[in-house]
């Protein structure tokens, strides 16, 4: 026989207070990823597990389709929350959710696993407002990286940094691209340049020289930088 729920666990009242205390402070509710970092639980399907659980408890409301999209309904002390929706479907109004999709090298090409270019967790992404994306991008058509190395550093881009990518596979001159060198299974972030045939490679650290690839059919641009987010607490 299936034991019936009685009342909050510790874990519960810890998670309807952490969603209270951050809604109050920021606006807009917690992602899951930073309910399990607060309560301490490593994995996001437990995080799910006890927030269907509140659900059912009719504690909260799951927005489906909206990213952080967690209603407050009653404190862990039974209290009704006023206007449960108002934040949830005005941070979804000015917040898109990107997927985070792999790392990329900003140094000299390195191999990765292909997966890195493929690879999405429903979990892994981050939001941001719109009104910092130029004009007429698509949110389907941009996808992020993690940056490791430092050969973009004088184009503001350093180690640990989140790079915005809009999906391309064409890139003009003077612009900060993902190139994938398919003759190697290597990836590097740099400037791109086609200049007589050949393409140049090149890096935003004066102590770095350019990458000279003589057949440009062995690179291929997988995006275009629209935007860098800094990691101010590394």
């Amino acid at each position: 026989m299936t034991r019936k729920r009685v009342g909050l666990s510790p874990r519960h009242k810890k998670i309807l207070s952490f969603l209270e205390a951050f809604q109050s402070k920021n606006g807009y509710p917690p992602s899951i990823r930073e309910i399990g970092d607060h309560t301490q639980i490593s994995s996001t399907s437990v995080v799910n597990y006890y927030l269907n659980q509140l659900e059912e408890m009719h504690y909260i409301e799951r927005v489906s389709n909206v990213s952080r999209g967690i209603n407050l309904l009653k404190t862990s002390k039974g209290n009704s929350v006023k206007n449960p929706m108002t934040a949830v479907t005005d941070f979804a109004d000015q917040l898109i959710s990107i997927p985070l999709v792999g790392n990329i090298i900003a140094g000299e090409p390195m191999p990765v696993p292909a997966s890195d270019f493929s690879y999405y967790d429903s979990e892994s992404g981050i939001d941001i407002a719109r009104s910092l994306l130029p004009a007429g991008d698509h949110p389907e058509d941009l996808y992020a990286l993690r940056v490791h190395g430092d050969s973009m550093i004088d184009a503001m881009v350093n180690d640990g940094d989140i790079v915005v990518m809009q999906k391309t596979n064409q890139a003009r001159n003077g612009e900060m691209v993902a190139i994938w060198l398919n003759d190697r299974d290597e990836t590097t972030l740099k400037y791109f340049y086609l200049e007589n045939g050949q393409v140049r490679l090149q890096p935003a650290n004066p102590t770095m020289k350019p990458i000279i690839i003589r057949d440009p059919s062995i690179v291929e641009v997988q995006g275009k930088v629209v935007l860098v987010i800094r990691q101010l607490d590394q």
